[in-house]
């Protein structure tokens, strides 16, 4: 699997790189910041009403840091806690698109950050946000029940490979 592929996404055409510990530069901007929780061996899917299941995340919020806001994220999607472990960005990149919209929502190119988190608490589920559901799934099967694109694949196996035991970090030392 190339860590490129092209996405469709409200008629728009994006292209989205996978860049594994990619360090941020000043002018990096970023659009939105997600985790692959991972609690006794399964990862949390959540259905957020009209997006169907992934994993938690969402956009940063003025102060936050990109670690606040995921802790801000699972914890309002997925209702879990932990620990968490940066693992690399996706790159969202909008110059082949025709249909961009220059000054709108979301930037020519943008990132989306993404984590492993080892869950320390799994709390009671509320429903008091946008999403209906979560479920634990078995890193396997998470290809058939994800509503992603491929590129979430290379994300899960990054993610799969770093965990933590101990505090301390083990599995890709090889980092930019």
């Amino acid at each position: 699997m190339e860590n490129q592929a092209y996405v469709n996404w409200g008629g728009h055409t994006i292209s989205l790189s996978w860049e594994p510990y990619r360090k941020m530069k000043s002018n990096d901007i970023v659009t939105s910041v997600h985790g692959y929780c991972f609690f006794e061996g399964k990862v949390v899917l959540v259905h957020v009403d009209g997006r169907g299941f992934n994993v938690p995340g969402g956009h940063i919020e003025f102060g936050e840091s990109p670690e606040e806001t995921l802790h801000r994220e699972v914890y309002e999607e997925a209702y879990v806690k932990g620990d968490v472990t940066y693992i690399g960005a996706i790159c969202v990149d909008h110059t082949e698109n025709v249909k961009f919209v220059e000054n709108g929502k979301y930037p020519q190119v943008g990132y989306q950050l993404f984590y492993r988190m080892d869950v320390t608490e799994c709390l009671p589920f509320l429903r008091e946000h946008e999403t209906l559901t979560r479920i634990w799934v078995e890193p396997e099967e998470v290809p058939h029940v994800m509503d992603d694109h491929e590129i979430a694949l290379l994300v899960l196996k990054e993610a799969m490979n770093n965990k933590m035991e101990s505090g301390v970090t083990v599995g890709n030392e090889n980092r930019n």
